[in-house]
């Protein structure tokens, strides 16, 4: 259930309520694909960086952890193995295996059928494609992705469907689409099968044609669900279509529902989405881009690897009060990334997942407050500086 609070212009302060609480919007989701966050930050941890919800991958713990099934009747064969979702299942769930006790969202598994797997069919009943792991034949649909999700136990879960590459014609786009609709369809109807109380979002695509997108997003608004994302935007399109995208499919979004930006992004990137009418947003960056030394500040983007912090004694951000700066200098963390320490991502990593989750909270004070837009011309571009 999503309740608006107050708008400042277009940007929107809201709180989205979930079986495991409620989440204050605009909020990021920080990107645990195989229930882990990449760069070796706990669970236990993230929610001491603010993190408000956990985003997992649908398809990565499907194909794994496996375990043996339990046999009766005859000798165990290499084959009988329990799914990696089935394995979870029986351990509780995803909240409990990865002591995560806040919401959590899953993807569909859609983007990493269309990212990962090379070699791929698309049917009317799914996708027959190869696992990125071993090669082995895997089929996903809208009732296997939703019997997967439903599985993992989170509270939010995405609709199966094509994720589809920048570039292609108009007419694959529109046939396309054509079918994430009726994938949605089978994705609700699985879901009910099931009796799962989890939310389902909806996904709008129709790559860069702003006609396609509108007609997608009406169709389905008309189906009521709990929440709807913008889908297809973190494939290789510019910043302008981006916006395009965005501008041309809001008036058409649900006002009572959440507005979710998938894949997206950089934090004056979440700043332009927000004052277009964004709520939620997911994106790898802070801890990819924490991995090869580049972090986020308040006042720009450094390079911590750079000869020029050698012997700076700072913390990463001076205006930070995160275990990292609070604790480490800058030329301790170059030193740890220039020796091959592990802990220089690992610090790197905390840094930028809390300056996104704070990022987060300095916006919905700010629309809060009704300054929004002074907020955005002071911080978008700053924040996009390297310094």
């Amino acid at each position: 259930m999503f309740n608006l609070i107050t708008t400042d212009g277009k940007a929107r302060r809201g709180v989205l309520r979930t079986a495991h609480g409620e989440i204050q919007t605009p909020f990021f989701m920080n990107v645990a694909t195989s229930a882990a966050i990449k760069g070796g930050v706990s669970a236990p941890e993230l929610a001491e960086l603010k993190c408000q919800v956990m985003l997992c991958n649908t398809y990565h713990l499907h194909i794994r952890p496996t375990a043996p099934k339990e046999v009766e009747g005859r000798k165990r064969k290499a084959t009988d193995l329990l799914t990696g979702d089935e394995v979870i299942a029986e351990l509780g769930g995803l909240h409990a295996f990865a002591n995560w006790k806040r919401p959590m969202l899953t993807d569909s598994g859609g983007f990493q059928v269309f990212s990962l797997s090379g070699l791929r069919k698309i049917k009317e009943e799914g996708v027959y494609f190869s696992s990125h792991l071993d090669g082995k034949k895997i089929f996903m649909g809208p009732e296997e992705s939703m019997r997967i999700q439903h599985n993992l136990g989170a509270d939010i879960v995405m609709a199966f469907d094509e994720c589809i590459p920048s570039g292609q014609s108009r007419e694959y786009v529109e046939e396309s689409v054509k079918r994430t609709t009726r994938w949605l369809i089978r994705c609700q109807e699985e879901l009910e099968q099931l009796g799962s109380s989890q939310q389902l979002f909806a996904i709008n695509q129709g790559g860069v044609y702003g006609d396609i997108r509108i007609r997608h997003m009406q169709e389905l608004a008309e189906l009521n669900l709990p929440g709807y994302a913008i889908g297809g935007l973190a494939v290789g399109e510019s910043k302008e279509d981006m916006f395009a995208v965005i501008e041309s499919v809001m008036p058409y979004m649900p006002i009572d529902k959440p507005h979710y930006l998938m894949g997206v992004g950089t934090p004056s990137d979440i700043i332009e989405a927000v004052y277009r009418g964004i709520d939620m947003f997911d994106c790898v960056m802070p801890t990819r881009n924490a991995r090869h030394g580049t972090i986020f500040t308040n006042e720009g983007i450094i390079h911590v690897t750079n000869e020029r912090y050698s012997k700076d004694n700072k913390p990463l951000d001076e205006n930070c009060s995160c275990p990292t700066c609070r604790d480490f200098s800058r030329a301790y963390i170059r030193h740890l990334f220039k020796s091959g320490e592990y802990l220089g991502g690992r610090l790197a990593s905390i840094h930028n997942l809390y300056f996104y989750n704070e990022l987060m909270e300095k916006i919905r004070t700010a629309i809060e407050n009704n300054t929004y837009a002074e907020f955005r011309n002071e911080q978008s571009p700053k924040l996009a500086t390297l310094i």
